[in-house]
């Protein structure tokens, strides 16, 4: 399980260091593709396995199933730590984050996300204002 956050930086080569307590889930390889915000998203070569096989059950026919085949796919790449515990993530993947030299790395239970601290900071706030909206969506999924 991946939990809490951690306010990291990107090197000159755009390598970001793991927090520690998250590297063993990761020493099996992982792949590295756009969030469904402007963040990044890691899942361990389980997780994505695990949703691989989910999306797969849904036909090509279907024109959002393949939209989202692209954002996940397309846009992936497999990677692994290197032995200082650091990653490489991908230009094209830097840019589209919008990821500048500061980052915070957040454990969400079965991947992580990266995120450029400004824009981190602008969705904690927004979650604040609309803590309310939230919890009461919470209430309508039954939790």
């Amino acid at each position: 399980m991946f939990l809490g956050r951690f306010e990291n930086r990107l090197d000159e080569k755009g390598r970001l260091s793991m927090p520690a307590k998250f590297r063993p889930r990761l020493a099996e390889g992982f792949v590295i593709t756009r969030g469904f915000e402007q963040c990044l998203t890691i899942f361990p070569m389980p997780e994505w396995q695990t949703l691989a096989d989910n999306l797969a059950r849904f036909p090509v026919t279907d024109q959002k199933v393949r939209s989202l085949r692209r954002v996940l796919f397309a846009q992936a790449a497999d990677t692994e730590l290197d032995r200082q515990g650091r990653m490489l993530i991908p230009e094209y993947l830097r840019e589209a984050a919008g990821l500048g030299a500061d980052v915070i790395v957040a454990g969400m239970d079965g991947y992580i996300e990266i995120w450029d601290v400004e824009r981190w900071r602008e969705m904690e706030r927004s979650n604040a204002e609309n803590a309310n909206d939230i919890a009461q969506s919470l209430a309508d999924l039954g939790m």
